[in-house]
């Protein structure tokens, strides 16, 4: 299966002005090289038959004979070939000569592409050779010996995509051409560019492109000369880049001596997705002009076979690196504290009560609203911080909750909570000795009742702390600690917590503070409900009940974000965690996910506020709506036949 991919290319060849015959041996070259990598669609340079940089050679005859001549010859080679293959090359119509883009497959030139914006810089003067192709209607012409349809509104349809075409200066215009072809149903476009080097050039050409895909909610292949075009007065640098839905996933070596191939695939799948899902993009389908009518050319069949994938997956999708996690934490922190200032400000509360174990979802949650009462002038005594030691509490995590609050300089409480709990036991006849969901179940909403009860005291809200990644999985007791007034974490999946406390332990200043955090970072996840080991040690450890967090995050972001199935997220899972987990480890835990995701959404469905921080929220008056007793039968499945 393919998955919902499309495998392209975009082809840098190696080139000789005005040799048209050389071109082509070189564009056949990487065509077959490219067939032979399984590409569908390869896309070569603007004017690429003869080079971009003719000149006034556009004006002999001789020029554009040869052209004809080497396409056919092209058409004859690749006969054989499923490639769809598109090559730039100057075409004599009705009087005049256009720029255009030809699509070929097997021996047949399904349609020709003129270029709709030709430029009139001090380096470029294309008005000089050539014709926009908005001075000609759409129509048919005979080319290599075929009747060929021309125009503007060409859209070709493949078993596996519906692709558009524009050239070089398109892109740059007000409105490109894409921006129509993409309304009509392209999901994938196809550029043909000759673009010289200057300097910061290549830089706003990436954004021009990132941004296109994205507005489009479509894939961009560009193809732009390189090294054997004429370098009388201008560079080319041999730009090649495939882009899907703003997102850079594939380009060539810049400044290149050498032919260049830029192989990856395209996600269509999760364009349609996209496009399902954003309104918007549905009323500017409305809103399209419908005087312009589009021909729909549909190509040849493919060989079915199974795609081999080239591109990589993140396998922790929330967390960006480099710079720009920095940049990432310090946002998402300001989101937490702006909406938790808000909820303060509104209700005029100057004290705020949490729950604090010494684990990482309550020391963010902390973190957090130290720096909103700093941000409301507000002082962080009002910030009630309550450690519960119960049967399970280690001395790493108690002693690690009491140096927190004492560096954080708010108020400190400290109630256990064995004597209450092991009375409710008594109360409702239940074995102490036995370590089941009670036992555990029995404490988390002990702790839950001691915070709101404060909470009344001190006039104040109970600030929540469970995350994203234990809302989807469920791993919280059902108004247990499930349940605050305002949850500050609910839309933070655990890997990105980790990094959010991390990072504020890079920019704290007091040193015991720091050490205190970095350690909280370094500490096994846990509910700490079960009594430790005999040596001290946390014995209930989260991530071997139900599961590694960074697989469930990516899982969580692909299931929600994408719509993806089952077998699609595990192929995706096998490439980004090849070498850390074998096949058999992310089966289990994409089972267990679907599971727990489907049987757990009732807690879900009466979850507290809290703000939300990126693409992927739970909440049930938002990002997530779904029924409490929706059948996961079709995704368990799936999951078994894996």
């Amino acid at each position: 299966m393919n998955w919902g991919f499309v495998k392209v290319a975009a082809a840098v060849p190696s080139l000789k002005v005005g040799d048209c015959l050389y071109n082509t041996q070189q564009i056949e070259s990487l065509t077959l090289q490219a067939a032979g990598k399984g590409v569908e669609i390869i896309c070569f340079p603007e004017l690429c038959i003869t080079g971009y940089t003719c000149a006034d050679l556009f004006h002999q005859d001789i020029l554009l004979s040869e052209t004809e001549s080497c396409i056919m010859n092209l058409l004859n080679t690749t006969r054989s070939l499923d490639i769809i293959t598109i090559i730039g090359a100057p075409i004599a119509h009705n009087g005049t000569l256009l720029n255009c883009a030809l699509v070929l497959q097997k021996g047949k030139v399904l349609c020709i592409v003129p270029k709709t914006y030709l430029p009139n810089y001090k380096e470029f003067y294309e008005k000089r050779w050539f014709t926009s192709g908005k001075n000609h209607p759409d129509t048919q012409i005979r080319y290599c010996g075929q009747n060929v349809p021309m125009g503007l509104h060409q859209l070709v349809r493949t078993p596996q995509c519906t692709f558009g075409i524009e050239i070089c200066e398109d892109l740059w215009a007000t409105i490109p051409p894409s921006s129509n072809l993409v309304l009509k149903g392209a999901e994938v476009i196809f550029n043909l560019s000759a673009t010289n080097e200057s300097i910061g050039k290549n830089y706003y050409l990436r954004s021009l492109i990132a941004q296109q895909s994205a507005r489009c909610l479509a894939g961009y292949v560009y193809s732009s000369c390189g090294f054997g075009e004429s370098t009388t007065d201008l560079v080319f640098a041999g730009n090649g880049y495939i882009y899907e839905n703003g997102s850079l996933i594939a380009e060539s070596k810049r400044f290149s001596l050498n032919e260049q191939l830029i192989i990856s695939e395209i996600d269509v799948e999760k364009l349609r997705t996209e496009r399902r899902i954003n309104t918007t993009f549905g009323e500017n389908i409305r809103n399209c002009d419908d005087t312009e009518n589009y021909n729909i050319i549909s190509s040849e069949s493919f060989i079915s076979e199974d795609m081999t994938l080239t591109r990589t997956f993140d396998p922790h999708p929330f967390v960006p690196t480099g710079n720009k996690l920095d940049e990432r934490c310090e946002e998402i922190f300001h989101i937490q504290c702006e909406g938790l200032a808000k909820r303060l400000h509104h209700i005029n509360s100057k004290s705020a009560v949490i729950g604090i174990s010494g684990g990482l979802d309550s020391t963010l949650a902390l973190l957090v609203t130290v720096r909103t009462f700093d941000m409301l002038d507000l002082p962080r005594k009002g910030i009630v911080g309550i450690t519960m030691p119960g049967f399970g509490t280690t001395d790493r995590t108690y002693n690690n909750a009491i140096s927190l609050m004492k560096g954080l300089s708010i108020t400190i409480r400290e109630i256990s909570i064995r004597e209450s709990v092991t009375q409710h036991f008594k109360d409702i006849e239940h074995d102490i000795n036995v370590h089941d969901i009670t036992y555990e179940n029995g404490q988390a909403r002990e702790r839950t009742q001691i915070l709101m009860d404060v909470a009344n005291q001190v006039n104040g809200i109970v600030v929540g702390t469970g995350d994203l990644s234990e809302l989807a999985l469920g791993w919280a007791t059902y108004n247990g600690d499930h349940m605050s007034m305002y949850g500050v974490n609910t839309s933070i999946p655990k890997t990105l917590v980790r990094h959010l406390v991390k990072w504020v332990a890079m920019t704290e200043e007091d040193e015991i503070t720091r050490t205190t955090l970095l350690d909280i970072v370094d500490t096994p996840i846990s509910p700490e409900l079960l009594p430790p080991t005999q040596d001290g040690q946390i014995a209930q450890i989260t991530e071997d009940n139900v599961g590694p967090y960074e697989l469930h995050d990516f899982f969580i972001y692909n299931f929600m974000r994408y719509g993806f199935r089952p077998a699609k997220i595990y192929v995706m899972a096998q490439r980004a965690f090849a070498g850390s987990y074998d096949d058999d480890t992310i089966k289990k835990w994409l089972r267990t996910f679907c599971w727990r995701f489907f049987s757990q959404q009732f807690k879900r469905s009466c979850l507290p506020d809290g703000p939300k921080v990126g693409s992927i929220t739970l909440s049930p008056r938002g990002d997530w709506r779904m029924p409490s007793d929706a059948s996961s039968a079709l995704w368990i499945q799936e999951c078994k036949e894996l």
